[in-house]
């Protein structure tokens, strides 16, 4: 057998590198063959054993490994790939090519095409009709938007945030608010939410149990069962949760349960309730179910008409009011990580809601309940705040 024509002796360093590189999900099959090449080199195996591991030819071997000896003072990296190859160079201009691009950022529609996101092909045909180039091939404008890092067929969601102009003061109010909770012996803080729509799903197969390098297969197909809503609230002081599951989230469902906390939790000088700014937590029944707990006895208005049930801002101003034994703190507008029962709510979710097998609604309720009592007695504890307006950590 020949030996070598080209010996090569890697220095720790390098077959360090050339490993690292194999090792890499990232790295293309050539790269990855030229770095085998190599190591196998380096190893002392002949040439044409290299060439049959690999499945190349004998000259593909020598064409590699006389590079690696030609370039040894420039990176690995460099001394692995290929060489620039004569072409005719560029076809396209900058100037149509700034256009292309900015075709692509545009909307279909303006062009006359009823579609609503532009495809390679698509945008090609009309980049041709504009008469902005000859001819271009779908494959060279996808090459075009790579580089420009533009990506037509994907998209995000945006909110377009309406402004709150009570933010500052809302923000500093709640932090407050649970800076106290833990103060203060005679006043109860809890923040409130309906967790809505969970949905009671019964898979048509048992699960497939775990196995070593295999996770738990759940089935794909269910069978829908109704859904139920879970109005819920977090003992801020001592991260404890109460609440209902029910049918519906009506306005009624939500005074109700404000009367099922106060009901639960008797004796206390003022209840605080921490919720956002849906309409059902600025409601006529809950304005005058707060009236009546806290023995208000003057005329309350007719709602649209006057008085504090005039509009949902009258009667905000009635439930934020702090003269009276009930006090709602409302989160500004699109900040639900204010509210600390959004937290819980991803525990539920992960706990029991995203694997769970429901067979009915009553089923899904009893499980909901049942985890809210196993959390209340092994889990529970209040939650770190900063009072810096920064997100909650469990």
């Amino acid at each position: 057998m020949r030996k070598p024509k080209h010996s090569i002796k890697l220095s720790a360093d390098e077959k360090n590198d050339l490993q690292k590189i194999t090792k890499k999900h990232s790295t293309g099959q050539s790269l990855l063959r030229r770095c085998l090449i190599i190591l196998m080199a380096n190893s002392g195996m002949l040439y044409q054993d290299i060439a049959s591991s690999l499945g190349v030819q004998n000259s593909v071997v020598t064409k590699w490994t006389s590079r690696w000896i030609e370039k040894e003072n420039m990176p690995i990296i460099e001394r692995l790939i290929d060489l620039p190859r004569a072409g005719t160079g560029d076809t396209f201009t900058p100037e149509q090519v700034c256009k292309i691009m900015a075709m692509a950022c545009e909307k279909p529609e303006q062009y006359g095409r009823p579609i609503t996101r532009w495809t390679h092909r698509e945008l090609t045909d009309e980049v041709i009709k504009q008469k902005i180039v000859k001819s271009i091939s779908p494959s060279q404008v996808g090459r075009f938007l790579r580089k420009a890092d533009l990506q037509p067929h994907r998209n995000r969601y945006w909110l377009n945030a309406k402004p709150d102009e009570k933010k500052e003061e809302r923000i500093n109010d709640i932090c407050q608010c649970y800076e106290n909770a833990s103060q203060n012996n005679n006043e109860l803080t809890i923040s409130v939410d309906e967790m809505t729509g969970i949905q009671a799903l019964e898979r048509i197969a048992p699960d497939l149990p775990m196995s070593p390098g295999k996770p738990v297969a759940l089935e794909f197909e269910y069978e829908r069962h109704g859904t139920q809503s879970f109005i819920a609230g977090l003992n801020v002081a001592t991260g404890t949760i109460q609440g209902l599951c029910l049918d519906t989230r009506k306005e009624d469902d939500f005074v109700n349960t404000i009367k099922h906390f106060i009901e639960n939790n008797p004796n206390y000088s003022r209840y605080h309730f921490v919720a956002d700014q849906l309409n059902t937590h600025k409601s006529e029944g809950l304005v005058r179910f707060v009236a009546e707990y806290c023995n208000i006895d003057h005329d309350l208005g007719k709602k649209g008409k006057f008085g504090i049930l005039k509009s949902m801002e009258t009667r905000a101003v009635f439930l934020t009011s702090t003269d009276k034994k009930i006090v709602f703190h409302y989160t500004p507008k699109h900040a639900s990580w204010m509210n600390q029962i959004e937290v819980w709510f991803g525990i539920l979710m992960k706990k029991v809601i995203k694997r769970g097998q429901f067979l009915s609604t009553e089923d899904l309720k009893n499980k909901i309940l049942k985890f809210v009592d196993y959390f209340n007695e092994n889990m529970a504890k209040p939650f770190k705040w900063t009072y810096q307006g920064k997100a909650l950590q469990a």
